[in-house]
């Protein structure tokens, strides 16, 4: 079987997930979705963070755990759904890159609610931390890297430069079609560079 890797971009509520493989050293893409990581997807659900922080601290928690379990099932449920599909392609999901953002350490959760900022940081972070659990769980390995270095590091392990990174990522949306935004291109160069 031909080893495929899955790159993450992830947003509140959802992750650009785009599955990559090396034919002759060059990346293709073989899959592009949209991983919806919670049931109902508004506000309240999309942001928990936000939505807990209007909410008495034990009730908030309690909320904020939950969307969290849920994105990590509805995660779970999608990568076994894909790993099947894959590996009747006669393709096996050998790992993946989860993109991060500054990758800080979050303080408690009441410091969190008390913060605006931090209260951005960490809805973001309840996501990435859901795809982590649940590539744990269907037996992905997932590596992490900054998305601010992505560029630079996989360029410098396939010996290219950055802008050809960058081009390469952009033409390999062209058969997908729309959408192929900066989600996609760099969920792209994430897989590839696990792959590497």
């Amino acid at each position: 079987m031909k080893k495929v890797a899955v790159g993450f971009r992830v947003h509140s509520g959802w992750s650009a997930a785009v599955v990559v493989s090396l034919e002759k050293g060059a990346p293709v893409v073989l899959r592009r979705m949209r991983l919806q990581m919670v049931k109902t997807f508004s506000y309240a659900y999309r942001q928990p963070y936000h939505t807990a922080e209007k909410m008495e601290l034990a009730e908030a928690e309690k909320f904020v755990t939950g969307v969290r379990a849920e994105a990590e099932d509805l995660t779970c449920k999608a990568l076994r759904a894909l790993k099947l599909e894959l590996k009747n392609l006669q393709w096996q999901l050998d790992g993946g890159c989860l993109l991060l953002a500054s990758g800080s350490a979050l303080p408690e959760f009441a410091k969190i609610l008390a913060s605006h900022a931090l209260i951005h940081t960490a809805d973001g972070e309840l996501f990435r931390a859901a795809i982590r659990a649940a590539c744990a769980r269907c037996g992905v390995r997932v590596t992490t890297i900054r998305e601010r270095e992505l560029v630079e590091c996989c360029a410098e392990k396939f010996s290219l430069k950055p802008a050809e990174v960058l081009r390469r990522a952009a033409e390999l949306g062209r058969e997908f079609g729309a959408p192929w935004t900066q989600d996609q291109k760099f969920a792209t160069v994430g897989a590839w560079w696990a792959l590497g």
